[in-house]
């Protein structure tokens, strides 16, 4: 839409009451209400506490981090960086990845692929490894506010959660008390080596305090309500 200025959303967008996006934060507001329109509210993911919760850990998923994600060309360079470069820094460490399309990917000997993992297993492979890595994709993390499902899913099962830097990061999870942050993967690598499964824990616990009090599906619809409510309100108002 920037580089088009006749894109035809971005030709319509001023006719909107209210532009919903999906994250993007102030830098995406502040866009599109130069493009004309009259409001901006990101609607952020969040968890739902009765899919994703704390289970009994399973052997199949031990390890020292595990990371999910189906191979894609717009993560895969912060994949090598976040999740690979720690590996091979760290060879007495066990690594774990799941998700499609990593079978011909080189990898450090440390690294087990183990494919797909159904959605019924995923609270196992986040309650399980001593913890969980998060990496943004290129758009995601160049835009900021805009944290993926899996960051609420590993909370929501109390698990560890490290995660690549990007700004925004502070309005979901308390760094160094409820996630860790991450610049490059020597901070991964570093991360993992002074980490004890009690800190691990404490910091899995905090964050499932946290996404269930302030971050879950009900939570954002209820604020979608109350602005559309509002608006609602408004536009009688001004027919009146």
């Amino acid at each position: 839409m920037r580089g088009s200025p006749q894109h035809p959303l971005r030709r319509a967008v001023g006719r909107f009451d209210m532009v919903f996006t999906y994250g993007g934060g102030p830098p995406v507001v502040d866009a599109y209400r130069a493009f004309g329109a009259r409001d901006c509210m990101p609607v952020y993911n969040a968890l739902d506490p009765t899919t994703h919760f704390p289970v009994p850990p399973e052997t199949h998923f031990a390890c020292d981090l595990a990371f999910l994600a189906n191979r894609l060309p717009d993560r895969e360079a912060r994949v090598e960086q976040f999740f690979l470069e720690p590996a091979a820094l760290l060879p007495g460490k066990r690594f774990l990845l799941g998700g499609n399309g990593w079978s011909d990917k080189p990898m450090p000997g440390n690294v087990r692929a183990i494919g797909h993992v159904g959605t019924a297993s995923h609270n196992a492979f986040n309650c399980t490894p001593l913890a969980v890595l998060n990496v943004a994709r290129d758009s995601m993390a160049e835009v900021g506010y805009s944290p993926a499902t899996r960051v609420f899913e590993a909370a929501g099962a109390a698990a560890c959660l490290i995660t690549d830097a990007w700004e925004g990061i502070e309005l979901f999870l308390e760094p160094d008390e409820e996630v860790l942050v991450a610049r490059d993967g020597k901070d991964v690598a570093e991360h993992l080596r002074t980490l004890t499964p009690e800190r691990a824990r404490a910091i899995g616990e905090a964050a499932l305090r946290r996404v269930r009090r302030d971050h879950t599906y009900e939570l954002r619809a209820a604020e979608v309500d109350r602005v559309l409510h509002r608006i609602t309100a408004e536009r009688r108002e001004e027919a009146a």
